[in-house]
C-alpha cells in the first residue's frame, strides 16, 4: 500500500517554530489545523470541595464473564438462588457479547472520551477503565511522540505553541487518523509499519486482532504486547480498527490548559466528554520524586542536607504547574456553553477510596455503558498484595496506597508545596498540614469531605 502523502503545515504561533502534522488518507476524515485566537473567559472560582463526593466503598464480587449452569449431584441444581445466580451471569455475559458484536459492525454516533491529568496523578490507573471496556478503542499517551519530536522557542509562546499542536494531532486521533504520528514517530515508519509506538501494550486495541499481526523475527519491537507477541504495529489495520469501534478513548498528561481545546469540542465531527484528574500536589511531587529521581536531585538534596538552597526557578516551575490545573478546573466549573454536559472534574483520591462507584459516575458521564470485565478488572486490581505496587503498576491496593505519600515526604517538602499551590489546594478540597505531626497522622484527614460528584 502507497503512503499517504504528508505535507508540512505551518502553525505559526507567537514565537514558535514551525510545527508539523500529516494528512491522512482520503478514507479517513481530513485533517483540520486550528485557526483563531484562544477564547479567555472571565468569573469567579467555585470551590470543588463542596461538589465532590468521597463516600468509601467495599467492591461486591463482578459478575463472571463465562456462564456455567452446573449441575448438583443428584442432576438438578441445587437451589432457586443458583439458577437465579446463573442467569444473571449469563444475562452480563450475553450484554458484553452484544456490545463486541456492535463495536465491530456500524458504530453509528461515536462518544469522544479525553481523559486530562498531569504525571503522577493516577491517570495510567484510571485510563484501565477504559481500556477495558470492549468496545472502546483507547489510545495511551499517543502525544508522547510530539513531546519528543517537536521543539519550540523558550517563553511565554512556549506553552501555547505546544497545547495548540497537541490540539490539532488530538482532533485527528479521535477521528481515527492514525497516520497523522507518522510524522512524529522516530524512527519513521515503513510501509504504515513502526516497532516503536509508545506503550503499546497499556491499549488493548493496538494488541488485539486483526491489528496484532504474526510477529516477525529480528524485529526488536521497543513496546511490546503483554500478553501476547504481535508483530510491528500495522498503523492502517489500528486506523480501521478504530473505525470500527464504538467508542474512542484516550489519555495524555500532556495537555494542560483546558480553553484550547474549544474548537476541538465544538468540531461537528466529535462529541467529546473531558474528564479532568487531579491529585494532591503534595502526593504528585513525593511520587514524581520517586519515579524520576535524577530530575528532583535539588529537591532530595535540599530535604535531607538542607545544603543547597532551591533554586527560585524550580519552586516556579511547581507553582505554574498547580496554577495551570487550577484555571483549567475553574474554567470547566463556570459551566461555559461549549462546555455544558461535557466536562467533569476528578479527584483521585476519591477514586482510590471507591473505584467501582467513581467508574460508574465516569461511564455515566460519558454516556458509556459499564462492562462486568471493566466491573472485574476494577475489583482485581484495586484489591492488590502490598508487594505489587510498583512504580508505574495499574495494580494497587488502592484504599491504602493513596496516603502511603505522607509517610515518606518530609515536612519540608510539604510545607514548599502548600505555599506554592495553596489555591488549587483549597479549589480541590486538600487540606494543609501544620506540622510534621499532622502530617503522618493518619487519623487526621487532609481531604474535605464533599457534596457529590459535580458534572457540568
Amino acid at each position: 500500500m502507497p503512503k499517504p502523502p504528508h505535507v508540512f503545515n505551518p502553525v505559526s504561533p507567537p514565537h514558535g517554530k514551525l510545527l508539523c502534522g500529516g494528512s491522512p488518507p482520503q478514507s479517513l476524515p481530513g485533517a483540520q489545523r486550528w485557526s483563531g485566537s484562544p477564547p479567555g473567559w472571565a468569573g469567579s472560582p467555585c470551590r470543588v470541595s463542596d461538589k465532590l463526593k468521597q463516600s468509601p466503598q467495599t467492591l461486591a464480587e463482578a459478575n463472571s464473564t463465562e456462564a456455567s449452569l452446573a449441575p448438583a449431584e443428584n442432576g438438578s441444581l441445587a437451589s432457586l438462588r443458583e439458577l437465579d445466580t446463573a442467569f444473571s451471569q449469563l444475562r452480563s455475559h450475553l450484554r458484553d457479547v452484544t456490545l463486541q458484536i456492535v463495536g465491530d459492525g456500524d458504530p453509528g454516533p461515536r462518544r469522544h472520551i479525553l481523559l486530562m491529568a498531569t504525571t503522577r496523578t493516577g491517570s495510567s490507573f484510571v485510563g484501565e477503565f477504559f481500556n477495558q471496556q470492549g468496545s472502546i478503542f483507547y489510545l495511551f499517551e499517543p502525544l508522547w511522540h510530539i513531546e519528543r519530536t517537536v521543539t519550540f522557542e523558550p517563553g511565554g509562546a512556549n506553552a501555547v505553541g505546544s497545547a495548540l499542536v497537541y490540539r490539532d494531532v488530538l482532533k485527528q486521533l479521535l477521528l481515527c487518523d492514525l497516520y497523522i504520528l507518522e510524522s512524529f514517530i522516530s524512527p519513521a515508519p515503513e510501509g504504515h509499519l513502526t516497532p516503536f509506538m509508545f506503550r503499546r501494550g497499556s491499549s488493548r486495541s493496538l494488541c488485539e486482532e486483526p491489528v496484532c499481526t504474526p510477529s516477525a523475527k529480528k524485529v526488536f519491537e521497543k513496546y511490546h504486547c503483554k500478553n501476547r507477541r504481535c508483530g510491528p504495529l500495522n498503523i492502517t489495520l489500528a486506523a480501521e480498527a478504530c473505525q470500527r469501534k464504538q467508542y474512542v478513548a484516550l489519555k495524555t498528561v500532556r495537555i494542560r490548559q483546558l480553553e484550547f481545546l474549544q474548537p476541538l469540542v465544538e468540531d461537528p465531527r466529535l462529541d467529546v466528554r473531558i474528564i479532568q484528574l487531579v491529585r494532591d500536589p503534595r502526593a504528585v511531587l513525593a511520587s514524581r520524586i520517586v519515579a524520576f529521581s535524577g530530575k528532583y536531585e535539588t529537591w532530595k538534596k535540599w530535604a535531607s542536607e538542607g545544603e543547597a538552597p532551591l533554586r527560585e526557578e524550580e519552586v516556579q516551575r511547581l507553582r505554574w504547574n498547580c496554577e495551570s490545573i487550577r484555571l483549567s478546573a475553574e474554567l470547566g466549573l463556570r459551566r461555559p456553553g461549549w462546555l455544558q454536559g461535557r466536562y467533569m472534574l476528578v479527584r483521585y483520591e476519591d477514586v482510590a477510596r471507591a473505584p467501582l462507584q467513581k467508574a460508574e459516575e465516569m461511564y455515566r458521564f460519558a454516556g458509556l455503558p459499564l462492562t462486568s470485565q471493566v466491573e472485574e478488572w476494577i475489583s482485581k486490581n484495586t484489591q492488590a498484595p502490598r508487594d505489587s505496587n510498583g512504580v508505574y503498576s495499574t495494580r494497587k491496593n488502592s484504599s491504602e496506597q493513596f496516603e502511603k505519600w505522607r509517610f515518606s515526604i518530609p515536612f519540608k517538602l510539604a510545607q514548599v508545596v502548600q505555599d506554592a499551590c495553596a489555591p488549587a489546594m483549597r479549589l480541590f478540597g486538600y487540606k494543609l498540614a501544620s506540622s510534621p505531626t499532622a502530617l503522618a497522622n493518619r487519623s487526621f484527614s487532609l481531604l474535605e469531605e464533599a457534596q457529590p460528584s459535580w458534572v457540568t
